[in-house]
């Protein structure tokens, strides 16, 4: 069994690290910039969203490669997102680096985006590459506009594509798991779809928040079976339930031995 302890050993010899560290210093930006870019001169091109969404996977996984942090998930867990289907995908929220272990883990059989703030569309060149990207634009100022936008962009989803929600709305710092917001919830109601809980381990212990450099260890990603939203209850049940059935595993520290 492993710990979230373990996720504190550092995977490589400081020597490797610095000159891994010192590669991604050098042509980090470049790379950066290419991706950056890449939306502007080719976004009307046909199937150009897939194969963004494969490059800026491929990105966070060089990323993580060269920060010495290795994202783990299971070969069964990995077997159950590449069929996985009419879902909204919910994970915990605790550190920076969740988006990059998430779009390094999930195997590319799994379309996925993440809903994002309006505030990131602002900027004209993150609205092309977020757009290209297939982001969703989301309003935080009306909650109910929020919602609306929500799902009427998962009733548009081919089945085979979920949506990612952080229920807790935020990075947490507390030792369990935040309070969940209804908004999942409310969209798996409103759409038919079920949920497809994800918890993190240990990327609080490499990124805490208010750090900017991560140390280097292991992410594990634990995928639990389908939560179905019980439509005699009330929206708060499900929440707590929900909330209940990814705390048992975030709290427990323990995770199932990769098979």
């Amino acid at each position: 069994m492993q710990t979230r302890d373990a996720a504190q050993a550092a995977l490589d010899p400081f020597a490797i690290r610095f000159a891994k560290r010192t590669v991604l210093i050098l042509l980090g930006p470049i790379y950066f910039v290419i991706i950056a870019f890449a939306p502007l001169f080719c976004a009307k091109r046909q199937g150009f969203t897939g194969w963004y969404w494969r490059l800026v996977k491929r990105a966070c996984s060089r990323l993580l490669w060269l920060l010495s942090i290795r994202a783990k998930m299971s070969e069964a867990d990995r077997r159950t997102l590449s069929t996985d289907t009419n879902s909204i995908i919910v994970i915990n929220h605790r550190s920076h680096l969740d988006g990059f272990t998430l779009m390094d883990t999930v195997p590319d059989q799994k379309w996925f985006t993440f809903a994002a703030k309006k505030e990131l569309f602002d900027t004209p060149l993150l609205r092309t590459g977020f757009i290209g990207a297939g982001l969703i634009e989301i309003d935080r100022k009306s909650g109910k506009r929020a919602m609306e936008t929500l799902r009427e962009a998962v009733k548009q989803m081919a089945s085979r594509r979920s949506v990612v929600l952080f229920p807790e709305g935020t990075r947490t710092q507390t030792a369990s798991l935040g309070e969940f917001k209804a908004g999942a919830v409310l969209a798996a109601r409103a759409t038919g779809r079920s949920i497809r809980p994800i918890v993190i381990l240990g990327s609080d212990r490499l990124l805490p928040r208010g750090q900017f450099v991560p140390k280097s260890g292991c992410v594990r990603l634990v995928v639990l079976p389908s939560f179905h939203c019980d439509m005699g209850a009330s929206v708060d049940e499900d929440v707590a339930r929900l909330r209940d059935a990814m705390v048992q595993v975030f709290n427990d520290g323990h995770v199932p031995p990769l098979t």
